[in-house]
């Protein structure tokens, strides 16, 4: 089944996510709000792009999440709906974290 989205056609099965659910949903970002005054902040970038919060993601894609000391690039590997608690940490994989090296 097709449906609008914007100018364009997309499959109902193409799946996709804006970056400020994504980011509360696998609770890398506590809240939504939060997430949101993350990317107007420009402290997001989607595959090496300065990222909104309405950027869709999809499967594959690298986020990084720059926090105070550091930063969080992770790969998207799922985007579900509404996740339990404990399928929160299987929709991403971490592949850098430079947030905690300052401590050592």
């Amino acid at each position: 089944m097709l449906y609008a989205a914007g100018s364009r056609w997309q499959a109902e099965t193409e799946a996709d996510m804006r970056l400020d659910k994504f980011l509360k949903l696998s609770r890398v970002i506590k809240r939504r709000t939060v997430a949101n005054d993350v990317c107007q902040a420009g402290r997001v970038s989607v595959n090496g792009r300065p990222a909104k919060a309405g950027t869709k993601l999809k499967i594959g894609d690298v986020v990084t999440v720059l926090f105070g000391g550091g930063a969080v690039s992770f790969k998207v590997l799922a985007l579900p709906e509404s996740p339990r608690r404990e399928e929160a940490s299987s929709m991403y994989e971490i592949i850098g974290d430079t947030a905690g090296e300052s401590e050592e």
